[in-house]
């Protein structure tokens, strides 16, 4: 089946951040992006039917040709569109915020626009932090490649799809292991997939963060960090503390000039941008990019 969704673009849309997230596996299993046509396509379950969302980036509107092996409600892919396209996050207010802030204003300056590009699904979203927990980015999109090719499904026209919790939680701890997955690793994905499948764990839209972190915190394995990036990468939550996360911690020391604070000192820093905490995440592993000062 095939269908067209539109969706438009704001004024000033950085096509360079979707186009960079979502093409970080060059072996390009579940997404391809070419940045000349301004592609990107990505395969993805979307409630148990293969699809691929094939998105054009123009400067006022994506358009996106939805093939799907089967009925695919629209909700679901006005959804997956809104996330993938990161536009749950208005930069304008932490923009105006930070105007004349002495650390992140000069920042801002050099990429106004900046936007927190998210995963098609919460599920995909929470799973990869999971993934990624502890080890560099390069072994954690292999890993995540092989998650796929285990628990995913080929669209018919080739490309894969990123798994449901169903698909997730049908897996032997072993399939994982035997995989270069850490047995800590592998119990917590299988434990948190099969919490989703059995409807244990909900993760719906339109939960409150607060709730979510509780629900989340208590699973085995999944701790502060993983619930904040889940957050952000899943649900588009507009403050998000990633104290825990290094390459943070390792941006506010560069712009202060100063050695790398911990955890607890981080968290307190980013605690004077609430409600903005996500866009500071943003910007501050943007800024790693930049010249310093």
């Amino acid at each position: 089946m095939s269908r067209h969704a539109a969706i438009a673009l704001p004024a000033g849309y950085r096509h360079a951040d979707a186009f960079t997230f979502h093409g970080r596996d060059a072996d390009a299993l579940a997404e391809s992006v070419d940045t000349h046509t301004g592609r990107i396509r990505k395969g993805v379950l979307l409630d148990g039917v293969p699809a691929v969302l094939d998105i054009t980036l123009h400067a006022d509107r994506a358009e996106c040709v939805v093939a799907s092996d089967g009925t695919v409600a629209d909700d679901a892919v006005h959804d997956a569109l809104v996330n993938m396209l990161g536009l749950r996050i208005d930069p304008a207010p932490f923009e105006r915020a930070m105007r004349d802030d002495p650390l992140f204003g000069p920042v801002v300056a050099r990429q106004p626009g900046l936007r927190v590009i998210q995963s098609a699904t919460v599920f995909e979203a929470l799973t990869w932090a999971i993934i990624g927990q502890q080890i560099n980015l390069p072994f954690a999109i292999a890993l995540r490649r092989t998650f796929i090719g285990l628990a995913g499904r080929a669209h018919s026209g080739g490309l894969w799809c990123y798994p449901e919790a169903a698909d997730v939680a049908r897996l032997d701890i072993e399939q994982l292991t035997s995989r270069k997955f850490s047995g800590a690793k592998a119990e917590t994905l299988l434990r948190f997939a099969r919490l989703v499948a059995d409807g244990a764990l909900s993760l719906a839209r339109a939960s409150d963060a607060a709730d979510v972190s509780e629900r989340l915190l208590a699973v085995k394995g999944i701790g502060p960090w993983t619930v904040n990036y889940g957050l952000l990468r899943g649900w588009g939550y507009a403050d998000c503390s990633l104290h825990g996360d290094v390459a943070v911690r390792n941006a506010i020391g560069r712009l202060r000039g100063t050695e790398r604070p911990d955890m607890r000192a981080a968290e307190a820093f980013l605690a004077t941008y609430r409600p903005h905490r996500t866009m500071a995440a943003a910007y501050l592993w943007a800024s790693l990019g930049q010249p310093a000062g």
